[in-house]
């Protein structure tokens, strides 16, 4: 039985027309073709252009400054070391409570209020008073073991280690005890550490500080003097912070970045076009001109930071 005939394929001749329009299809498409891998190599030239490679490698006029609370570690460092402390009995159930209280609305603030960081300030230097620098040196690096070590935050600790690996220095800049954060560095492998000055005679603690906190425009200062002394060029330096108070000194580098912002470093930082990161949740911030080489490190350092903090948790 044959098929009816409606539902045969008819072979027709290609008339001119037809041909004509094949021949401007098969054009038209050879042209869009054509037209989006030069779009798409523009694309990437213009890229190149906007965004080096970044950390320059061999650039010893470059150096990375991280603020440390919220920003390389989770939580107030100072209240870590708190907490340490009370472990050891240097103070009572009252001040640890302080201490908690002081930690959970730093937590849920997301940004550091001046009053909220002197009564901080003012806690530790009580707690210290009349004991010795070593000793507390030495106790600090068992409390960086037992509190600190894993509230590292992966993605800030692998550009930390992009700069590194560049050959450039890196320092925390923080206002925590320069003997905390001098800790935190050597134990990260970073270059060392600006922190809060306590007095000190014949290597015990008064209870006061040399100047003021390193907090706000001191931070800045301190910054501008240490690349004064190394020699280097702060346009070519990144910083890294979460708080608004760290504006002046991000805004003394050619690299500033907000990481894990409080809301007035993120409107800061889009107002600016500055780089965002935020590590506090499994999404990605939204990208501000972040640099790839910068971006894919900090991923693949913190994908593998991760897994080696599950390992050690097992």
């Amino acid at each position: 039985m044959r098929a009816p005939a409606w539902l045969s394929r008819r072979r027709r001749p290609a008339t001119a027309r037809s041909v004509l329009a094949g021949e401007a299809a098969a054009e038209a498409a050879r042209k869009t073709s054509q037209e989006a891998e030069e779009a798409e190599a523009e694309q990437a030239e213009g890229a190149a252009a906007e965004e080096p490679e970044f950390p320059v490698v061999g650039d010893d006029r470059a150096a990375a400054f991280f603020d440390l609370d919220n920003t390389v570690m989770q939580g107030a460092a100072l209240f870590h070391f708190g907490r340490g402390l009370y472990k050891r009995h240097f103070f009572h159930k009252r001040e640890l409570a302080r201490f908690a209280w002081q930690q959970i609305y730093f937590r849920l603030a997301g940004s550091e209020n001046p009053e909220h960081m002197a009564d901080v300030r003012n806690s530790a230097l009580s707690i210290v008073q009349g004991h010795r620098v070593s000793e507390l040196m030495s106790i600090g690096e068992e409390i960086y073991d037992e509190y600190m070590a894993e509230r590292v935050w992966p993605g800030t600790r692998a550009l930390a280690q992009a700069h590194l690996d560049a050959g450039q220095k890196v320092w925390l800049v923080t206002a925590a005890p320069v003997e905390t954060a001098t800790i935190i560095a050597r134990r990260l492998g970073l270059t060392g550490a600006l922190g809060t000055v306590a007095e000190s005679v014949g290597g015990v603690y008064t209870g006061k500080l040399v100047g003021e906190p390193l907090h706000g425009p001191a931070k800045a200062e301190a910054v501008r003097a240490l690349a004064a002394a190394e020699g280097l060029q702060l346009a070519r330096c990144a910083a890294y912070s979460d708080s608004a108070n760290d504006i002046p000194m991000l805004s003394l580098v050619g690299h500033p970045y907000a990481i894990n912002p409080d809301g007035r470093l993120r409107k800061h930082a889009r107002e600016h076009g500055w780089r965002l990161r935020d590590y506090r949740t499994g999404r990605k911030a939204g990208r501000i001109g972040i640099p790839a080489a910068a971006g894919v490190g900090a991923l693949a350092g913190g994908a593998a930071a991760a897994a080696a903090l599950q390992r050690r948790r097992r």
